[in-house]
């Protein structure tokens, strides 16, 4: 059984950073895949990054290029996402979670983790 667990979450000033973890367990050997979506109050939930968990590139929305960097750490099942130079409205609920590729679709996801940036 799939298990995803997010953490790093919390409350920081515009121009900050945190860093989001989710441990993986369970995974399938068919999925490759890891991203990272996030949904704020009133909006539809909408992508932020993915990453293989078999190498290669990774993908960002445009909103957060440049900005934040996802990372993967095979060795303890876990994948990270940088977060740099926040914005408020960077402020949402944070999941990860687990697909076939990059482009999904995802079936697996954690119950996310909230971040909020303050102005």
């Amino acid at each position: 059984q799939v298990h995803l667990v997010e953490s790093g979450g919390g409350l920081v000033q515009a121009g900050g950073s945190l860093r989001l973890s989710c441990a993986a367990s369970g995974r399938p050997f068919s999925t490759d895949a890891m991203g990272w979506f996030r949904q704020a109050p009133g909006k539809e939930r909408e992508f932020v990054a993915a990453i293989r968990w078999s190498g290669g590139g990774a993908y960002y929305a445009d909103s957060v290029k440049v900005r934040f960097a996802i990372s993967i750490d095979s060795a303890e099942n876990t994948v990270y996402l940088q977060m740099n130079s926040l914005k408020p409205e960077d402020t949402a609920v944070y999941y990860c979670a687990l697909g076939r590729r990059p482009a999904g679709p995802f079936d697996s996801w954690g119950q996310g983790t909230q971040v909020t940036v303050s102005s």
